[in-house]
């Protein structure tokens, strides 16, 4: 029997990914300049007001008004009228040092050795059903909004959007689970205040299903069929959306989980991803586990994929892995049998999560918008500036849980 399933995404300018990018601006400073750091930073923004708090130990002194103000007016508040910007918004950090108890149970002489930075279990998921191995309604959920922040920058096409935006897709599957049509697009974007409100959403509306839609369904060839004239579009369906980001709604870091994942497919942990340094497993293994499941499908093993794997605080061998190929498995193994291969391949460990992804790299920005999985592997270099007039020039990889680099391996210990 068909079915529907929906998938949501936040732009970079919504008040939680705000709060997200604050926190993971201050990791990879902290990083960059001591890349022992251990850190846990929490934001919360509201109208006029940012707040810092959290927990640090490291080498590193950071300007942190100053990091939360550039990544404020990159995101674009840079205007008084939308009631916090980067220039005149209030800072106050209240971030202090870690607590000796946990780190004991962290750190240990032998590095291989490192204990977990908390307990819990962490998630990573993947499917055939697009060409990053995403869900395909994330992936479009995701795609809305890149292009239409891409669409506001340029200030071509459209001229009145603001950085607060929400989209959400849902697709109609048939009996093989193949997704056959999309049902309905929502979209809801804040924008200035430039006429009377009908025109005004009317305009608004003719804009998104005429300039976005277009750009994004030109992204997905694939799946341009599914792209019609019978899409129920809800277009900023409350009415006028002037009075928005963290002036209309207040914003925390690790809200948007769901958004940072898979988007309600597979299974989410419970921790959030952003202003973590790697020693949190929350983080640290869910990019693992994404690794394992995204290597897994293009090897071969399946076509879909979720992997669990989880901790206890201070000790180094995880609990346990989990998969589940939802009977999609091209291998004459049980799923019980496929995770006793895993565990042979991939070392789960903490300290050889962090040194396999190569996440003591300040590389984390760039993951605190527009979800941490599906986007390629790319080297770029980094500069960082201390308080003091230090700097730091350094070419880092992003995104290494989405490398292939284990599909040989994977074939070779499967017979594929």
């Amino acid at each position: 029997m068909s079915y529907l399933f929906t998938s949501e995404s936040v732009s970079e300018g919504h008040p939680d990914k705000v709060a997200d990018q604050i926190s993971d601006a201050l990791i990879d400073q902290f990083l960059a300049f001591d890349p022992e750091s251990k850190v846990a930073c929490e934001t919360l923004v509201t109208t006029g007001q940012v707040i810092l708090a959290g927990e640090v130990k490291s080498k590193a002194y950071l300007d942190v008004q100053k990091i939360a103000r550039d990544v404020i007016n990159k995101i674009g508040y840079t205007k008084g009228e939308y009631m916090f910007d980067g220039n005149s918004c209030g800072v106050l950090s209240a971030i202090h040092e870690q607590s000796p108890d946990i780190n004991q149970g962290v750190e240990r002489k032998i590095k291989e050795d490192q204990g977990a930075g908390d307990q819990g279990m962490m998630f990573g998921y993947a499917t055939v059903e697009t060409d990053n191995y995403m869900p395909l309604a994330l992936d479009l959920a995701h795609a809305l909004l890149i292009e239409l922040a891409a669409i506001r920058r340029e200030l071509t096409d459209i001229k009145y959007l603001r950085p607060d935006a929400k989209s959400q897709v849902t697709l109609e599957y048939d009996d093989n689970n193949q997704p056959v049509r999309i049902d309905a697009i929502v979209i809801s974007t804040q924008h200035d205040d430039f006429g009377e409100e009908t025109a005004m959403l009317a305009k608004i509306r003719e804009d998104i299903i005429g300039i976005l839609i277009p750009r994004v369904k030109a992204k997905y060839p694939k799946y341009a069929h599914l792209f019609n004239d019978a899409i129920k579009y809800h277009i900023n369906p409350t009415g006028k959306f002037v009075i928005g980001g963290p002036h209309g709604d207040t914003g925390l870091t690790g809200r948007k989980i769901i958004v940072d994942t898979y988007g309600g497919k597979g299974a989410h942990g419970g921790g959030a991803f952003s202003g973590k340094d790697p020693s949190k497993v929350d983080r640290s293994a869910a990019y693992a586990t994404r690794h394992i499941a995204k290597n897994l499908v293009a090897a071969g093993v399946c076509t879909e994929v979720l992997v669990q794997v989880s901790y206890a605080i201070g000790v180094a061998e995880p609990m346990g892995i989990y998969i589940n190929t939802y009977g999609t498995g091209k291998v004459n193994l049980t799923d019980g049998e496929i995770a006793k291969k895993v565990e042979g391949i991939f070392d789960m460990r903490p300290y050889a999560i962090e040194t396999r992804l190569k996440l003591r790299n300040p590389i984390y920005s760039e993951t605190a918008a527009y979800g941490h999985f599906g986007k390629a592997s790319s080297t770029v270099t980094k500069n960082f500036v201390s308080p003091e007039g230090a700097k730091v020039t350094t070419d880092v990889e992003l995104f290494t849980w989405e490398k292939l680099d284990y599909v040989d391996k994977v074939k070779e210990a499967f017979g594929l």
